[in-house]
């Protein structure tokens, strides 16, 4: 078996970084309550935290104050 079978070409791992909470005003990105914060979680990449942050804010819809971000933390840690 060559190298090449034995360990598979994986792709980039590109960490993405899902929370949110209840913002202070519609047209504000200030929450309410930082110390609150739903952190959801970080994902491999941005498919999955795409599926994470879809979910809970279709689980929020109800809240009009209640806001997910991603946020695409390997930016971050390879400026490059």
């Amino acid at each position: 078996m060559s190298d090449h079978h034995k360990h598979p070409i994986k792709s980039k791992q590109l960490l993405h970084l899902v929370f949110g909470g209840e913002l202070e005003r519609l047209d504000s990105a200030d929450f309410r309550d930082p110390t609150k914060l739903d952190i959801v979680g970080v994902f491999p990449n941005y498919a999955s935290a795409h599926a994470a942050w879809q979910s809970k804010a279709q689980a929020t819809v109800d809240n009009a104050l209640m806001r997910y971000f991603i946020v695409h933390l390997h930016r971050f840690m390879d400026p490059a």
